[in-house]
C-alpha cells in the first residue's frame, strides 16, 4: 500500500508522522495536525489496484455463433446506486473468454467496496463501435455477479471466481440462475510499491511566538483539478526551530499522482489549538525536487498576499532544501495479506451504569424493536463490517467491562459470550448475539476501567507474537464515559506499543473525552508509562461518535484509514518482511 510516512533518520526532537517508526517520540503534538488535513480532504493510505477478467461456460444467446461478451465494472454505493469503472473490450465468439484490458480501482482499506460486474453479449451491428460508446439497454445480458473489493485482495492469490446470475425465460420471475462464472484477479501496481524517500530542511523560518521559537511542520499537498490541493503527506513537528531538519518521510508516487504532478509543500507553525500559522510555501513535482536535491540549492518560499482584489506571492527570505531524495520499492500492506498475514478483530463494550437501564429507551444501551441500531451496535457493525474479511476464521474475541455477572463480583473484563472458559464467538453476528444476552444477564455497575480489558487484548497479541503467527490484532473500545484507571490504560499501552496490535476507541453518549485525547495523543502529550518508558509507536485511534453523525463518514472509517499504517510501522520495527 502506498504509504506517506516517517523513516528513521536524524532530525531529533521531532514527534513521529503518519506510520513513523521513531522510537523515541512516537505520541505526537502531530498528531493534532490529523483534524486540520481531514478538512483539506486528506485520507487514509490507498493503493491502486488492476482488475483482470476471464469467464467460463457463459450462455450462448446467438444462433449462428457463440455469444460476443463484454464486461462492464461497476462500484456499489451504500444507497445501492452503481457508478461505472470500466468496461473490457469485446470478445468475439467464445464463451470462456479472457479479456486482456484491465480496470483500475483504487483500494481504500477502512472502505467497503462493492463491485459489479455485468456481463454483455454485444450484438454484430455494433462490432466495431468503441466499448464506452455503446448503449448498453441495446446489448443482451448474460449474466452479473459481485463480490467485496476486500474478499479479492485478502485471497493468497489474489483471484476469486463468483457465480454469474440472471433470470432466464419469463421476465415477471424472479428465480436467479446460475449462467457461468466469472474469475476476477487483483494486482497491486507497481507505482503504488514504488516510493520517493526525501530529507527536508529549511532555513531562516519566521518566528511566530514570543517566548520560543516557532515549531515547524511540514504538509505536502498534490494539485488536483477541483482546485484546493488535497495533502498527501506530512513530516513530524520540530520543537523551537527555525532552521530545522525533519526526518525522513516517503512518499508513494501513486499518491503524488506522478513525478510531474504539481506538489504544494507548506511549512505551518504548529499550534495545540489546530490553528497552525502558515510560514511559507513552495509548489514544486517531485521531479523538480529531486533536481533540487542534485543541484543543492534552496528554494525560497512564499505566503500569499492581498494587493486589492488581487492574490500575488510575497517572496520570503526562508528556504526549502531537499538535502536528500531516492526512490525504492517498499513493501506494502498488499504484500503483506498476499504472504498470509490477517487481522484479527476484538471488541470490548462498556457496561458500567452510567450508560443508563437498558429497558429504557434514553439508555445508550436501549435495543429498539424497530430494528435502529444503538450507538454500541453501529459502531460494532461499521468495524466489523471492514474488518472481518481480513480473518479467515471469523471468530472473534469479545469482552464486557464495567457490570457485575450473575452471582459474581464487578468485573471490568468479562467474556460476552458468558463463557467462563473462552471468549471468541463466531462471527459479527455473534458479538450482536451476545452483546444482546449480556444485557440482560449482567448487572450494569462501575467504575469505568479500560486497563483489563487492554491487558487481555495485549496477552493474546503476545502469545501470537511468541508463537510466530502471521496475525495482527485490531480492539475495538466502545465507552460511554471517563475512564477512572488513566495511568494504569497509559501503562497497559505502552506495554502494548510492542505487540502486533491497535485500539479502536469510540465514545458514545455526551461524556467529556478528555482522557480518551490524552490516550490518543491528539493534543501533544507524551504517552508514558508510570516508570517513565515512553510508547514505541502510537497504537490509539479516539472518535466521539457524536462527531461523525449526520456525516457520510462511517462511525469508524477515519479510525481504520489509519490502521494500515499502524500495521506497516510495527511490521518496520520488527524488521518483519514478507517472504517472496
Amino acid at each position: 500500500m502506498g504509504n506517506c510516512c516517517n523513516g528513521t533518520g536524524t532530525g531529533g526532537g521531532g514527534q513521529s508522522a503518519i506510520g513513523g517508526s521513531s522510537h523515541h517520540d512516537a505520541n505526537a503534538p502531530n498528531d493534532a495536525v490529523e483534524g486540520f488535513l481531514r478538512t483539506r480532504g486528506y485520507h487514509g493510505l490507498y493503493s491502486q489496484i488492476e482488475l483482470s477478467l476471464s469467464a467460463s461456460n457463459l450462455r450462448d444467446r446467438d444462433v449462428l455463433s457463440k455469444s460476443d461478451p463484454m464486461v462492464v465494472i461497476y462500484t456499489k454505493g451504500r444507497d445501492g446506486s452503481l457508478q461505472e469503472l470500466g468496461r473490457t473490450e469485446v470478445i468475439l465468439n467464445s464463451l470462456s473468454p479472457q479479456w486482456i484490458k484491465k480496470v483500475n480501482i483504487t483500494y481504500y482499506f477502512e472502505a467497503v467496496q462493492t463491485l459489479v460486474f455485468h456481463v454483455y453479449d454485444i450484438d454484430t451491428q455494433f462490432h466495431g463501435i468503441e466499448e464506452k460508446m455503446l448503449k448498453l439497454d441495446e446489448q443482451q445480458l448474460l449474466g452479473e455477479a459481485s463480490c467485496l473489493l476486500s474478499e479479492i485482495v485478502t485471497k493468497r492469490d489474489r483471484t476469486v471466481a463468483i457465480d454469474l446470475v440472471g433470470k432466464v425465460g419469463s421476465t415477471s420471475s424472479t428465480h436467479l440462475r446460475k449462467l457461468g462464472q466469472l474469475k476476477v484477479h487483483a494486482e497491486e501496481c507497481a507505482v503504488s510499491k514504488t516510493t520517493a524517500e526525501l530529507v527536508f530542511r529549511c532555513t531562516d523560518l519566521e518566528n511566530k511566538e514570543i517566548f520560543s521559537k516557532s515549531d515547524p511542520f511540514l504538509v505536502i499537498s498534490k494539485c488536483v483539478e477541483s482546485g484546493n490541493p488535497v495533502p498527501i503527506c506530512k513530516t513530524e513537528v520540530l520543537k523551537n526551530d527555525l532552521n530545522p531538519m525533519w526526518k525522513p518521510v516517503s512518499i508513494s508516487i501513486s499518491r503524488a499522482g506522478s513525478k510531474e504532478t504539481p506538489l504544494v509543500i507548506e511549512c505551518f507553525n504548529f499550534n495545540s489549538n489546530g490553528r497552525h500559522d502558515l510560514l511559507g510555501k513552495v509548489q514544486k513535482s517531485l521531479a523538480d525536487l529531486e533536481k533540487l536535491s542534485s543541484g543543492g540549492q534552496g528554494e525560497h518560499m512564499f505566503v500569499p498576499v492581498s494587493v486589492g482584489k488581487d492574490q500575488q506571492a510575497k517572496v520570503l527570505k526562508s528556504r526549502l532544501y531537499v538535502d536528500k531524495f531516492s526512490e525504492s520499492v517498499h513493501h506494502t500492506f498488499l504484500d503483506y495479506l498476499d504472504n498470509g498475514f490477517e487481522l484479527s478483530f476484538m471488541v470490548a463494550i462498556d457496561f458500567t451504569a452510567s450508560n443508563g437501564n437498558p429497558r429504557l429507551p434514553d439508555s445508550l444501551h436501549y435495543i429498539d424493536h424497530s430494528g435502529r441500531p444503538n450507538a454500541y451496535q453501529r459502531a460494532i457493525l461499521d468495524a466489523g463490517e471492514v474488518l472481518q474479511c481480513y480473518d479467515s476464521e471469523r471468530k472473534f474475541h469479545a469482552w464486557g467491562f464495567g457490570a457485575r455477572p450473575i452471582d459474581g463480583p464487578v468485573s471490568h473484563c468479562f467474556n460476552l459470550n458468558g463463557s467462563s472458559g473462552h471468549s471468541k464467538v463466531e462471527g459479527i453476528h455473534g458479538i450482536m448475539t451476545a452483546y444482546t444476552s449480556a444485557l440482560f444477564n449482567v448487572t450494569l455497575a462501575g467504575p469505568t476501567l479500560f486497563g483489563p480489558v487492554i491487558t487481555a487484548a495485549a496477552r493474546i497479541a503476545s502469545q501470537s507474537l511468541a508463537a510466530d503467527e502471521k496475525k495482527y490484532f485490531v480492539l475495538l473500545i466502545i465507552t460511554d464515559g471517563v475512564i477512572t484507571d488513566l495511568q494504569e490504560t497509559k501503562d497497559a499501552l505502552v506495554n502494548a506499543s510492542d505487540l502486533p496490535l491497535s485500539i479502536l476507541i469510540v465514545g458514545v453518549g455526551g461524556a467529556d473525552f478528555k482522557e480518551m485525547e490524552i490516550l490518543d495523543a491528539d493534543k501533544g502529550e507524551r504517552l508514558e508509562s508510570s516508570t517513565g518508558r515512553v510508547a514505541t509507536r502510537d497504537i490509539v485511534q479516539f472518535v466521539p461518535f457524536r462527531d461523525v453523525q449526520g456525516t457520510e463518514m462511517s462511525v469508524v472509517q477515519s479510525l481504520l484509514e489509519e490502521l494500515p499504517s499502524q500495521f506497516l510501522t510495527f511490521m518496520k520495527n520488527r524488521d518483519i518482511h514478507p517472504s517472496t
